[in-house]
């Protein structure tokens, strides 16, 4: 089997899917970070499918190294490593469609049946009450907790912040045993962050999440020295070799790899190594609920880091609610996903949907 084509295709301008096409007829479907999809989609198309096509989409490690080493000095974070992961996820559905098994059962086979999921809020916009109120409903719905964005990202110390407030009416709302984490995207100085994260330890706040700038490993391991509650970071880190740094010197709690991210199934499983092996666990980074979802949960349940429930985005999405792109969605029951016992990810792609969606 040989690969013909690497398909690059964005839909509302915005999400970025991949299908990797074979001469044998079979056909594997990923998903890239929608961060910049006309940055992904021009990785794809001009410096990654070229070195793909004719090859066997079966020397998934050997084509992940090519994908990596040739593109010479693009970087190795970002853009390059997120177009890496989509087609990356596109090989392991293709090899799991080739053998007809799901990719679980390439990945180290079910060490848990489902993953658990905890509903992860993207709004800034509402007042700590209106985020009181949908947490007690996703509480009702079994999430296994509830994520706040509170604060404006990379703020650092000046702009909008709501974060004790929010949480303080949560709690209210929802009692002592129901998971509260914390999300504010880079908001903080290392000084503040010391002063939030003791304030959220008094209302036992679950994680607290990039508090600090992205990659200033000396102060998050300052950071997570001085407080008790669990620092988490990764949806930036890109490498198992970033993850390595992450863990030694950032020295945070809890590692969280979004697999559209950070150079798809291939790398995620050696992060997942480096979190065994640094008895470090994994919380899933994960805001696609389609696709990347699919992906993570094959993951999840072959892999025993993954223990804590992982971020399950539970805002509108276009593709997910308006025009649904895909057959079979994956969506949580009573707080569980449970990936199709489907060869490959399972995922199967209305295509009259796709072509209405498509930008390219």
């Amino acid at each position: 089997m040989r690969i013909t084509q690497v398909e690059s295709i964005i839909l509302l301008e915005q999400f970025h899917i991949v299908k990797v096409h074979t001469d044998e007829g079979l056909t594997g479907i990923g998903e890239i970070s929608p961060m910049k999809a006309a940055v992904t989609h021009a990785i794809v198309e001009h410096a990654l499918a070229p070195l793909l096509v004719g090859e066997d989409p079966g020397d998934i490690e050997r084509l992940w190294r090519r994908m990596y080493t040739k593109p010479y000095k693009l970087g190795p974070m970002g853009a390059q490593l997120e177009a890496i992961a989509g087609i990356d996820i596109a090989l392991w559905d293709l090899l799991g469609k080739a053998a007809n098994l799901p990719v679980y059962a390439l990945t180290g086979g079910k060490y848990r049946a489902g993953m658990k999921v905890y509903a992860s809020s993207m709004s800034r916009s509402m007042s700590p009450q209106e985020e009181a109120e949908r947490a007690v409903s996703f509480q009702e719905q079994g999430y296994h907790g509830y994520k706040i964005h509170s604060s404006t990202p990379w703020m650092h110390d000046d702009g909008f912040d709501q974060t004790i407030a929010t949480v303080a009416a949560v709690r209210a709302a929802v009692g002592d045993d129901f998971p509260i984490l914390v999300d504010v995207n880079n908001a903080y100085y290392e000084h503040t962050a010391i002063r939030i994260a003791r304030e959220l330890e008094a209302y036992g706040v679950w994680h607290f999440e990039e508090p600090l700038a992205a990659h200033d490993y000396a102060a998050y391991a300052r950071l997570a020295d001085a407080v008790d509650i669990p620092i988490a970071a990764g949806e930036q880190e890109y490498t198992s070799w970033q993850f390595r740094d992450l863990i030694t010197q950032g020295r945070v709690d809890i590692l969280q790899p979004d697999v559209i991210k950070c150079g798809g199934i291939t790398e995620f499983r050696k992060i997942a190594v480096l979190a065994d092996v640094h008895t470090k666990p994994i919380t899933v980074h994960n805001t696609q609920q389609t696709i990347g979802t699919s992906a993570h949960a094959h993951l999840w349940v072959s892999t025993p880091s993954c223990v804590y429930p992982q971020e399950y985005n539970i805002e509108h999405n276009p593709v997910l609610d308006d025009v649904p792109i895909w057959t079979n969605p994956l969506v949580p029951v009573d707080g569980v996903i449970t990936p199709w016992d489907l060869p490959g990810l399972g995922v199967e792609l209305d295509e009259d949907a796709v072509a209405r969606l498509r930008s390219n």
